[in-house]
C-alpha cells in the first residue's frame, strides 16, 4: 500500500521567497513538519513507489554530481514531492589546500538546480597536498583553525548565494594543543561567518563519551539561533588498548542514551527539522521509517511541554 506524504507548506521546509539571512522563517515553517530520513540507493525504487510518510529527506550532494542518469531522475522525483538537504562530504573544508573548484562548483549547480531547504558541510578535512582520505577528519580548535574555518565558510556561502550549515563531526583522539572547546568554536564560527549549525547529536554524545565531556554543557554553550538542522544516527562500542570507544558507525538504531540527549536538544533549541541517518548496514526502508517516527514522537512530546 502507497504512503501518503504531509502535505507541504510553501516549497519545502522553507518557503524560497521568502527565506532570509537568518533562517527564522525556515525554523518556523519547519517546526511543523516529520523528522526526514536520508536518500540512499538501496531505496531508490522503493521511495519513488510508495511515497514513504516522513517529512524531507537529505542526499548526499556528491551522488549527485552526474548530469542525467537514473539517480539525477530519482532526486529530482523526490524534490517534487519533498523537502530536500544536499549534505555534502567530500569538500574538506578545513584542508590547507585550496578549496577544489571543480567540486565547489559542482555543489553550486546541483543547489541552484534543486533548490534544497539546507546545503551542509562538515567541520572537518580530509586532504593534504591533493592526497584525499576516505574520513572526515578533526581540526585543532585553534584562533588559526578559526579563521581558516571563517574564511571557507565566506567563500562557500559567496559561491552558493546563501547561508551553508556546518556540522560538529565524532573523534577519537584529541589534539595536544586545542585550546578552545569544540562548542565555543563552533558558537564562534556560526557568529563571525553566519553559518548555520547542522548539530548531530549523536557525535555530541560519542565525543563526550570518548572524551570526557558533559554533553549537555556542549548544548548549553551553543546559541540557540544557530542550530538548523539535527542529525541522530547510532554508534558502535568497541575496545582498543583496554579503552572502550564509541565509533560513530551510522550502523545501528539510535540509542536511548542519544534519544534523551536529543530531548535535551529540543529543550534548548526548539523544534529543529531532525534527520535519522543510517548508512552502513542499511535496513529495510520501514526501519528508517520507525526511527523517523521515534523522532516524530520527540517532537511532539516538546510540542506538548511548550503548549
Amino acid at each position: 500500500m502507497t504512503d501518503t506524504p504531509r502535505p507541504l507548506p510553501g516549497n519545502g521546509l522553507l518557503d524560497c521567497a521568502n527565506r532570509d539571512a537568518s533562517g527564522a522563517v525556515g525554523q518556523a515553517r519547519a517546526s511543523a513538519l516529520r523528522a526526514g530520513i536520508g536518500l540512499r540507493a538501496i531505496h531508490h525504487k522503493e521511495v519513488i513507489a510508495r511515497g514513504p510518510a516522513v517529512g524531507w529527506f537529505e542526499a548526499h550532494s556528491e551522488n549527485y554530481f552526474a548530469r542525467g542518469g537514473a539517480a539525477r531522475e530519482v532526486i529530482e522525483a523526490v524534490r517534487r514531492n519533498y523537502p530536500l538537504s544536499l549534505h555534502g562530504v567530500g569538500l574538506s573544508m578545513g584542508s590547507t589546500d585550496p578549496l577544489d573548484a571543480a567540486h565547489l562548483g559542482e555543489i553550486v549547480r546541483l543547489a541552484r538546480e534543486l533548490d534544497p531547504v539546507f546545503v551542509s558541510e562538515h567541520l572537518s578535512w580530509g586532504s593534504a597536498g591533493g592526497r584525499f582520505t576516505n574520513d572526515l577528519l578533526p581540526l585543532p580548535y585553534t584562533e588559526e583553525a578559526l579563521r581558516h574555518m571563517i574564511s571557507r565558510v565566506a567563500q562557500v556561502q559567496e559561491a552558493l548565494g546563501r547561508q551553508m550549515l556546518i556540522e560538529n563531526i565524532s573523534s577519537y583522539l584529541q589534539f595536544a594543543h586545542s585550546p578552545i572547546d569544540e562548542w565555543d568554536f563552533l558558537a564562534e564560527l556560526a557568529r563571525q561567518s553566519g553559518c548555520g549549525l547542522l548539530l548531530d547529536v549523536n557525535n555530541v554524545y560519542v565525543n563526550a563519551m570518548n572524551h570526557g565531556f558533559d554533553a549537555l554543557r556542549f548544548l548549553d554553550c551553543i546559541p540557540r539561533g544557530v542550530v538548523q538542522e539535527i542529525h541522530l544516527a547510532g554508534h558502535s562500542l568497541c575496545t582498543v588498548g583496554g579503552r572502550e570507544i564509541r565509533i560513530d558507525t551510522h550502523s545501528t538504531p539510535v540509542c536511548d542514551a542519544v534519544w534523551s540527549l536529543y530531548s535535551a536538544a529540543l529543550e534548548r533549541f526548539g523544534p529543529v527539522p531532525t534527520l535519522i541517518e543510517w548508512d552502513s548496514d542499511i535496513p529495510m526502508l520501514d526501519v528508517l521509517v520507525a526511527e523517523a517516527r521515534k523522532a516524530d514522537r520527540a517532537l511532539e512530546a516538546h510540542h506538548a511541554r511548550a503548549a
